[in-house]
This record gives C-alpha cells, sequence and structure tokens, in this order.
C-alpha cells in the first residue's frame, strides 16, 4: 500500500499507485532531476548549437531556453503538486481534457510517443559516452560490421550495448536507486564547477564575444536559427519536470515537487551560461563547431593530456548518470496508463519482489539500444519535435482546461504571475516546432498519427469486448 497522497482530490486516486513506495525525499527528487537535466548534452550539443547560427550569437538560444523552461517547469510544478501519481502528463492530459473524451486519446498518445522519445533521449546520451569514450580510445572510431549498407563503427555499437547495461542497474528497488541518484549527482557537479572553475582565470570576452558580420541581422534567418539554438538549448534543459513522472514516489508530493523542479531549472541555467562562457574562452568558437569531445579538449588546453583524460573519464560518469535517470522516470509512465486500463496490459506488471515496472524498463531499454545507432542530430531533432507535438504542447493548453474545467481541485502549488507563464509556454512550444528541421516534424507527426490510428483500434477493441 502506497503512503496517502498529500494535497490531491481523492478522486485522482487510480490502481497505478499501488504497490510504489514513496521513499524519495527533496534531496533524491533534486538529484534525479539534476543528472537528468545537466547529463552529457550541453558537451556534445555545444558543436551543432554554434553552428545553427554560425557564431556565439547562438548562445542566446540558452536564455530563451531557460526562459521557456521556467515558465513550463511552473506549468509541471503546479500540475506534479495537484496530482504527484506514477505518469505524470499521462494523468494531467486525462484529466485535463477528460478522462472519457479526448484526455483518454491525448493521454495515450502521451505514452505511446514515449514508446519513441524516451528510448532516443537514452539513445542521445548512449551517443554522448561513446563520443567521449573515443577520445580516450580512437580506435573505437573505425567501422566494424556492414548493416544495411552503411558502416557500423565501434562507437556506435558501443552506444547500443550503454541502454542495455542501464537495464541491468535499474532492475532493482526504487530506494536503492534514488541513494544511487545522490552518489551520481556528486560526479556531476565535480565535473561541471571543474569546467568552470578551471576557466574563470581564462575569461576572454573578446573571444566569447566574437560574432561574426552580420550576426544580429533581424530578419527571418536570424529567428529561424535562433528556434534551432534554442532546440538545442532545450534538449540540454529536458528533465526539469523528471519528477512528476515519480510522482507517487515522492514525499510530500505537494512541497516537494515544485521545489525540486525550480530549484533545477534556476541551478542548472546558472551553471550551462558559465561553462559556455568559459569553454569560449579558451577554446574559440569557430574550433569547437566541429569537436566532438569539447570538454576534455578544454581542460588539455588548461592543464594537459593528463587532465584532459579524467575530465573525459568524469564525461563518461556524466552520461551515464544522466542517461540513467531518464530511463529510470519514463519506465514508469507506459506502467502507469496500462495499469489505468488506457495501454497495453503487459506494461503494468511489477516486479514480483523489487516492485518496479520491469516490463516497461525493458521495453525501452532494448529499443534505445536499437535507436543509438542513428546520428546524433537526427535523435535530437525528432525528440525534441515529437516530445513538444504530442506531449508538451498539448499539457500547456490543457493546464488552462484543467483550471477551468476543475477550479475546486486541490492545488498545494499555484503558478507564479498567473497566467502569464502559460501562454509563454504555448508560444514558445509553436516557435520551437515552426523552426525544427521538415525530417524531425515528419517523424514527430508520423507518431502522432500511428499513435491515433493504435488508439482507436484498441478503442474498438475495448468496446466490443
Amino acid at each position: 500500500m502506497s503512503e496517502p497522497i498529500t494535497g490531491t482530490d481523492s478522486k485522482l486516486e487510480t490502481k497505478s499507485n499501488a504497490g510504489l513506495r514513496r521513499d524519495l525525499g527533496l534531496l533524491q527528487a533534486t538529484s534525479l532531476n539534476m543528472t537528468d537535466m545537466i547529463g552529457i548534452g550541453p558537451f556534445i550539443t555545444i558543436p551543432l548549437f554554434l553552428s545553427t547560427m554560425g557564431g556565439p550569437q547562438a548562445m542566446i538560444g540558452w536564455l530563451v531556453g531557460a526562459l521557456l523552461a521556467f515558465c513550463d517547469g511552473l506549468v509541471w510544478a503546479e500540475l506534479g503538486a495537484a496530482m504527484p501519481q506514477a505518469g505524470g502528463s499521462y494523468f494531467y492530459l486525462r484529466e485535463a481534457y477528460g478522462p472519457r473524451g479526448a484526455g483518454r486519446w491525448l493521454s495515450f498518445l502521451v505514452v505511446w510517443q514515449i514508446m519513441f522519445s524516451a528510448p532516443l533521449s537514452v539513445a542521445s546520451g548512449s551517443i554522448g559516452f561513446s563520443n567521449y569514450l573515443h577520445f580516450l580510445l580512437p580506435g573505437l572510431a573505425a567501422p566494424v560490421v556492414t548493416l544495411g549498407g552503411h558502416s557500423v563503427t565501434g562507437t556506435a555499437l558501443l552506444a547500443s550495448v550503454i541502454p542495455l547495461a542501464l537495464v541491468v542497474l535499474l532492475y532493482r528497488r526504487i530506494r536503492i536507486i534514488g541513494k544511487v541518484s545522490v552518489v551520481m549527482l556528486v560526479g556531476v557537479l565535480i565535473g561541471c564547477f571543474w569546467i568552470v572553475l578551471a576557466g574563470l582565470p581564462h575569461l576572454n570576452f573578446g573571444r566569447v564575444f566574437d560574432f561574426p558580420p552580420g550576426a544580429f541581422r533581424l530578419n527571418w534567418v536570424f529567428f529561424a536559427a535562433l528556434g534551432h539554438a534554442t532546440l538545442y538549448a532545450l534538449y540540454d534543459y529536458f528533465g526539469y519536470y523528471n519528477v512528476c513522472y515519480l510522482g507517487a514516489e515522492i514525499r510530500d508530493p505537494g512541497r516537494v515537487i515544485p521545489r525540486a523542479i525550480l530549484y533545477s531549472i534556476s541551478a542548472v541555467a546558472a551553471l550551462y551560461v558559465m561553462m559556455n562562457i568559459t569553454i569560449l574562452s579558451v577554446v574559440p568558437w569557430r574550433e569547437a563547431l566541429t569537436n566532438t569531445f569539447i570538454a576534455s579538449t578544454y581542460i588539455q588546453r588548461l592543464h594537459g593530456a593528463v587532465a584532459a583524460n579524467v575530465m573525459t573519464l568524469l564525461m563518461l560518469w556524466v552520461a551515464f548518470a544522466s542517461v540513467y535517470s531518464v530511463l529510470l522516470g519514463y519506465s514508469r509512465i507506459p506502467y502507469a496508463a496500462a495499469a489505468d486500463g488506457n495501454f497495453f496490459r503487459v506494461f503494468a506488471r511489477l516486479h514480483p519482489s523489487g516492485e518496479f515496472p520491469y516490463v516497461s524498463l525493458v521495453t525501452l531499454g532494448v529499443t534505445a539500444s536499437v535507436f543509438s545507432l542513428l546520428r546524433l542530430s537526427d535523435v535530437i531533432g525528432s525528440l525534441v519535435a515529437t516530445r513538444v507535438l504530442v506531449q508538451y504542447l498539448p499539457q500547456a493548453i490543457g493546464f488552462f482546461v484543467l483550471r477551468y474545467r476543475q477550479p475546486n481541485l486541490v492545488r498545494p502549488f499555484r503558478m507564479w504571475l498567473y497566467p502569464v507563464p502559460g501562454i509563454i509556454s504555448i508560444a514558445g512550444w509553436i516557435y520551437i516546432l515552426s523552426t525544427s528541421a521538415r525530417k524531425s516534424l515528419l517523424f514527430a507527426a508520423g507518431v502522432f498519427l500511428l499513435g491515433s490510428v493504435a488508439f482507436a483500434v484498441a478503442e474498438r477493441v475495448r468496446v466490443r469486448g
């Protein structure tokens, strides 16, 4: 039996909470969020990030992304505190749009897209892990096998193994995992603060703000490029909501969930800006455009080869810690939906002794292993577009719908400066979609359409049964 949910309407309790233990406090919840957010993202996206706008003016994307993440974080904070259940968005959309109407369809689509976007997220971190290991083992870049006429390198094969290792590590009780997350966060912060502190004596704002000619020509090209830069920034910020997926395993969720979200966003945004400034002070942006292990190169310039190897090991730690947290959080969503009768029944199974959703965990891990063989830019673009179209934009709109439909719902936390952050969130997600690559949009649209067809078929079977 789980503990009573603090500050929540009893109507919203579902059997998906049964068997899950409220073992995570504020420290563990914030640690899981930050290990998810910080991850390897900023250390593998800097070349992609700078290339979107052709110079350091792309750093505006960090600020735009931080604003959007904070505004959307307030949406998640209110919803998570009011409905602290395993599955997060699944329940928010269901309640906002009606469990017997559009809410059932949209909540199904959230789970459906998680089967694609969660493995893509894990795959991006796995690719980052392999790229940094390449710094220590240059021979990994050599082709190993040929699949479908394409050569697969040792780096790609290694990336595909990482998600399988994660499944083995996460195949245990949540109490143990919560403690491990704190240990992992220590390694993550050591790597980040080393980068910042090592670079402070070498700050060179002339190099950081070495803008190319015409960098701020405010035409449609500028704003389209800024949208691409913001997309990569948001990919690096993603994870500020991870604690909401573990809502049924959080102690005092009405207090802990909002704090974990807002603390994480504020701390990580400040850290990212400082890391970018210090790195570009040492490694000129024109060189950084093509560098796939920028953190190692940065430390090598400052402290030599031995220190660079140590930093590379820390980057490996960061990459592994982030995908660890991602896979943990997302594995709860298919479980919650299946337990609620709105997804395939097999995903509702809990491990008999460890009491964790093992079918969901294994399925997402194996899928991530396959996606890890793809190109990083394709993985990130498809990931962000899919989440925004199917989950984040409908949820931001649903936030207002829920305020209208259920004004008496107990809300332990209410959005600051309502309704401004919610409006900014909706506008921001539309901007990201409108500037996304065509390939990414097609992938997202395909997930949406296939999911809608799958829902229609499942509903017909359910009604006839």
